[in-house]
């Protein structure tokens, strides 16, 4: 049974980082591009980044180019990351990790807020 499990997520103040991960298991990880979305309150789920099974290609939102990075460590159970720096209070969200391939996997989400 697939299974993505997020962490990570925290209040920070505006300018500062987080690293969130996801851990996913139970599927053939490498043939599924894995992103990152986010949701935040009153707003539809917005696409915040990709990358590609073999890591090589990545896309990012407009909204969040030159300040996120988004990784992933192929291993048995590949772990999904996404490098935040210079976090905005319109970063606040609740972050969702995602699988897609001949299925779509959604792991629980994970909360970020950024606020003074």
């Amino acid at each position: 049974q697939a299974q993505l499990v997020e962490s990570g997520g925290a209040s920070v103040q505006p300018g500062n980082s987080l690293r969130l991960s996801c851990i996913s298991s139970g599927y053939n990880n490498r043939a599924y591009t894995m992103a990152w979305y986010r949701q935040a309150p009153g707003k539809e789920r917005e696409f915040v980044a990709r990358i590609t099974g073999t890591g090589e290609h990545t896309t990012y939102a407009d909204s969040v180019k030159g300040r996120f990075t988004i990784s992933r460590a192929i291993a048995e159970n590949t772990t999904l990351y996404l490098q935040m720096n210079s976090l905005k209070p319109e970063d606040t969200a609740v972050y969702y990790c995602n699988a897609h391939g001949l299925y779509d996997y959604w792991g629980q989400g994970t909360q970020v807020t950024i606020s003074s």
